[in-house]
């Protein structure tokens, strides 16, 4: 096959936006180098222009890039050092918390976040702001249904309330879940980003980052948070040096903005 990812990624560059070169380029192009051949095709521009004259191919190759990995309570002591520690201070200091579920795949964490506040708060007053590049996946998030083996995670009695079974493989969000959650397409690398958050949740998407575009996202990310804001990110993520972006460490993979 020949080698032209290059320019491939500036081909997809000008006629989209998206910025591949900002993504580590070895596994990217493994990811896509795989996809090209189940297209039968010869090599990347080649590729390229299928994807932008077929939406499905181009769908899919979204999918591939996104990476859309996820469960409910995924790396469950984080979740629970969010819901014990990080939840009931913001909660303390305002009711009308403002969340960001960045890069939120097919919907997992948005809805985690929604069942963590419940205890805590009326679902009514609660508005979490839910986004992704990939937008089958935001369609599946809006669905709200999904497999019993991604609930393996979610403790009986919150399974049993926020729930309910299709037909004993798939599960159903409830509604009052789904009232709070806003799905919105946004491309991390590329679009503005809004302000004034309590809470911005990011896990296992920046990984995939080179380390520029890593630092350009938590600039970005400390820019959005209020005052005693506090960004949540994954367990591969740890920021080493907080300070240079505004933040400090107030638990494992937990930065509060100064």
């Amino acid at each position: 096959m020949k080698d032209d990812y290059q320019e491939f990624v500036e081909l997809i560059k000008r006629k989209t936006g998206l910025d591949l070169f900002q993504y580590k380029e070895k596994q990217m192009k493994r990811r896509l180098t795989s996809l090209c051949q189940k297209r039968d095709c010869d090599n990347f521009v080649q590729y390229f222009h299928l994807i932008i004259k077929e939406k499905e191919y181009f769908n899919e190759f979204l999918d591939r890039i996104t990476i859309n990995v996820s469960e409910f309570y995924r790396n469950g002591k984080r979740w629970e050092v969010l819901e014990k520690k990080i939840l009931p201070k913001l909660l303390r200091e305002n009711r009308n918390v403002k969340i960001w579920s960045a890069a939120c795949s097919t919907g997992e964490e948005p809805y985690t976040i929604a069942m963590l506040l419940h205890p805590y708060i009326n679902l009514n007053q609660v508005n979490i702001l839910a986004t992704d590049l990939d937008e089958n996946a935001l369609q599946a998030a809006k669905r709200g249904i999904y497999l019993e083996k991604s609930l393996k995670e979610v403790p009986s009695q919150i399974k049993q309330k926020h729930f309910s079974s299709k037909d004993g493989n798939f599960f159903s969000v409830d509604e009052s879940l789904k009232k709070c959650i806003t799905f919105k397409k946004h491309n991390l690398l590329k679009d503005p980003y809004e302000e004034k958050f309590d809470l911005i949740v990011c896990r296992n998407v920046l990984i995939y980052f080179t380390e520029e575009a890593k630092e350009i996202v938590y600039r970005q990310f400390s820019q959005s948070l209020k005052p005693g804001g506090v960004l949540f990110v994954g367990s591969t993520e740890q920021i080493f040096n907080p300070k240079q972006y505004g933040l400090e460490t107030v638990d494992t993979f937990f930065y509060q903005k100064q």
